[in-house]
């Protein structure tokens, strides 16, 4: 990110450095936190599927580690709910320490676990126990980063200062795959043995170079004024689904479809291409890596884009993309030709996901007012990441159904797109906003019963 795109005559030069902290902060954290969350899904296809889960079919295998992935994502709600209150009641800052030690140590002792074939059935428990604390603090890290990012944005940069939010989470994917790619290098007998505990391993250190950046960020200027003023609620869960009903099932519909599409992309297309189509599994992996660098790069342009047409063009528009691409995309997959598997990945990056989730972050921070937005935030769109996070797991049963073909997965990624569209089509554009307030447009008040 340049300065330039930072520093403006409108705003001191305090206000700007302390911006750029804020945009590096959210950018280091995420990555490293989603980075946690996403080698993960990598695992599963490539060791968990025969070192936690054996069976006499690798697919089976598959399977159950995508059912103990699921879980992540069944438990975010809650996390967010949590930590949502607390980022309402305390601080947005300090949640957000709170949330990388959860992710940091849990990925770690993902690294230090002994297998089934050490410990048994005491293995995939302890490995799904861990699997949960990781969905806790996935459940409010991206609310958090998010909501801290806008809160401190200009409100015409709002859009594209908090699209880095979003663009931490792709380096994560980015890093997750390049740690596995680099460990498959040392061969698949070394892989089993011991390497593929490194990547989980990496995350006790990053949890320091975490920390290092979000304790030097100031708080939310708009938490501190609603704290200074005692405007803080007492039961901010409460208070979000009572004052936004509307908003929240919105929030709800909109993170289906992405969070669905992106592990049918990033996680399933690996396993599905090197399982199914029995491909040499650097294929897939080189795609989610080109894949991933594509969502990076326009992560920024599809921000700045929101600020001036708005989120809820961009939104639609890529929902309905994504639609229309689903059946395209395991066609150019079934080639089995690596450069277009490689254009398949391209494609649904540049048109149908890298809009909507650089849009997202301002999107969810707008449909709140400042005293619930971290809990409506969060919990909304974690609901959401909860239904549509089980997608590796529903496409690997419906590749099965379809005798190895695509079709069906491709008609459940445009059934999730269709959830999506109706909420995007309900809600109200929102780049204008006042964000600072306490309450958002449309927010229910006391009179309303």
């Amino acid at each position: 990110m340049s300065s330039a795109a930072i520093d403006n005559d409108d705003i001191p030069p305090t206000q700007q450095r302390e911006l750029r902290r804020v945009v590096t902060a959210s950018v280091v954290g995420t990555a490293l936190e989603w980075y946690d969350f996403f080698i993960y899904g990598f695992a599963v296809t490539l060791v968990f599927n025969t070192l936690f889960f054996p069976t006499t079919d690798p697919t089976v295998g598959t399977i159950a580690g995508f059912a103990t992935f699921g879980v992540g994502f069944a438990i975010r709600p809650l996390g967010g709910f949590l930590f949502g209150h607390l980022g309402d009641r305390v601080g947005r800052r300090a949640t957000l320490v709170i949330t990388t030690l959860i992710m940091g140590l849990s990925t770690g002792l993902i690294g230090l676990l002994p297998t089934y074939e050490t410990i048994g059935v005491a293995a995939p428990i302890l490995l799904t126990l861990l699997r949960i604390c990781q969905g806790l603090g996935a459940g409010a890290e991206f609310g958090g980063a998010s909501t801290l990012l806008c809160e401190h944005a200009p409100p015409q940069r709002r859009g594209y200062l908090s699209s880095y939010a979003q663009t931490g989470v792709q380096i994560g994917l980015l890093l997750g795959t390049v740690s596995f790619l680099l460990v498959e290098r040392l061969g698949s007998e070394t892989v089993q043995a011991w390497a593929w505990r490194v990547p989980f391993l990496l995350s006790f250190a990053l949890i320091a170079v975490s920390l290092y950046v979000r304790l030097r960020v100031a708080e939310s200027p708009v938490f501190e004024r609603m704290a200074s003023d005692r405007r803080t609620v007492q039961l901010p869960v409460f208070d979000a689904l009572r004052r936004y009903p509307r908003n929240f099932l919105i929030g709800i519909g909109a993170h289906i479809c992405d969070t669905a599409v992106v592990y049918i992309y990033a996680t399933f297309s690996v396993a599905y291409l090197q399982q199914t189509l029995e491909l040499p599994r650097w294929i897939g992996l080189t795609g989610v890596i080109t894949f991933t660098v594509v969502v990076i790069i326009l992560q920024p342009v599809y921000g700045a884009l929101s600020d001036r047409i708005g989120r809820k063009p961009l939104n639609l528009f890529s929902v309905v993309f994504t639609a229309l691409f689903a059946f395209p995309f395991f066609a150019l997959l079934a080639t089995e030709q690596p450069v277009l598997i490689w254009l398949a990945l391209v494609v649904a990056a540049s048109l149908g996901l890298a809009p909507m989730i650089a849009v997202q972050p301002a999107f969810y921070a707008e449909l709140f007012g400042a005293r619930v937005r971290y809990t409506g935030f969060a919990a909304s769109r974690e609901i959401g990441a909860a239904l549509g996070g089980f997608s590796p797991l529903v496409a690997s049963a419906l590749v099965i159904q379809a005798d190895g073909e695509g079709w069906l997965v491709a008609a459940w990624m445009v059934g999730t797109a269709i959830v999506s569209l109706v909420a995007f089509a309900f809600a109200r554009e929102t780049k204008d906003i006042d964000i600072t307030a306490a309450d958002a447009p449309g927010a229910r008040t006391a009179s309303d019963g």
